[in-house]
């Protein structure tokens, strides 16, 4: 699809409502005249591929030209995915089912894939785990997953539930090494690792907030980046609602400067993963740092690019389309 096309189809199916209010929260904040801002987001979309969500998140209204062609919107993101992603394959993703059994020595836990026929499977798999994880099958961003403690009184009404909700996929609980946990002990607080080509060139460490179980960022999670070359959080952390954080509210950990762990261990694991499905070479990655190493929570075939280039964590304005391009041409002279 051409970037015409792309975004003549994006038209048709906003909100514009949600246009027209992004306009005003702009105004608002920036002092910035109304009508400029409409035309400069219409701009930016035939320029950019982006939309209003893209122009408000980013602060595109804040960058000059120069900068402005080096943010990853939500069309050059999709472009990569339609590039590199061989759509045959992506189901070993958006499958927890199937990802959890493509990747199974990646996971390094135990897992059921439940149906109405496995209640004593069920049963067996409680006593060894008396706290298990359930995600329903194909949603993201943290729906539907849920910590759960069972015993021989409850795991009959527990697999009805599961099997009336479709959250099918039941896991053994990750854990995750002391220096992660105590920035947010209640959730797994995942590396988000990203590989273009079976390299990682992207990192950012979520981080859950409110005692919440997921750490994900659209249920009030936080994301710093780590700096791929060092494995350091080399800013603050910043959740959906702006608010930056150089400790974190609840516990008082640092983030800034925080040492990933085992970084190099992270990375060679992770590339290591990308050879199951080479057909599918944009993948964000979810990995828990355990004591023992790294083990993967899941991975997601259609990155979501909003974590990629928040305002408190670009320096100088400039965005991540450079990194994309030097891998790019890495994989060009790689042929």
């Amino acid at each position: 699809m051409g970037k015409i096309s792309y975004v003549v189809k994006r038209i048709k199916n906003m909100s514009f409502k949600g246009f027209f209010d992004t306009i005003n929260l702009i105004h608002k904040k920036s002092g910035k005249n109304r009508v400029g801002l409409f035309f400069d987001i219409i701009y930016c979309g035939f320029k950019y591929q982006a939309g209003y969500s893209d122009y408000k998140l980013y602060e595109m209204y804040n960058l000059n030209r120069k900068e402005r062609k080096t943010v990853v919107t939500r069309g050059y993101n999709n472009e990569i995915i339609k590039k590199y992603n061989n759509p045959e394959y992506v189901k070993y993703f958006a499958s927890k089912s199937l990802f959890n059994q493509k990747f199974s020595k990646y996971l390094k836990r135990d897992f059921i894939i439940l149906d109405e026929n496995k209640l004593e499977e069920f049963k067996a798999f409680c006593i060894l785990h008396k706290e298990i994880i359930v995600k329903p099958d194909n949603l993201s961003c943290g729906k539907g997953v849920e910590k759960i403690k069972v015993n021989k009184n409850n795991y009959k009404e527990v697999f009805k539930d599961l099997i009336d909700t479709k959250r099918i996929v039941v896991e053994e609980v990750a854990t995750q090494c002391k220096e992660i946990s105590r920035l947010h002990p209640s959730s797994i607080n995942t590396l988000r690792v990203v590989t273009l080509g079976g390299k990682v060139i992207i990192s950012f460490i979520r981080i859950g907030n409110y005692n919440n179980v997921v750490d994900n960022f659209n249920h009030g999670g936080m994301v710093a980046p780590i700096n791929v070359e060092t494995g350091i959080v080399d800013y603050p952390a910043i959740d959906k609602a702006g608010n930056i954080f150089e400790k974190h509210p609840l516990t008082n950990e640092n983030i800034l400067w925080l040492q990933i762990p085992k970084w190099n261990k992270v990375k060679a694991f992770v590339e290591k993963a990308c050879e199951i499905v080479p057909e599918v070479g944009y993948v964000a990655w979810d990995v828990c740092l355990s004591d023992d190493g790294p083990m993967l929570i899941e991975g997601n075939e259609f990155p979501g690019h909003d974590l990629y280039q928040l305002p408190p964590h670009r320096s100088d304005g400039i965005g991540l389309i450079p990194v994309f391009e030097r891998r790019i041409k890495e994989m060009e002279n790689e042929k």
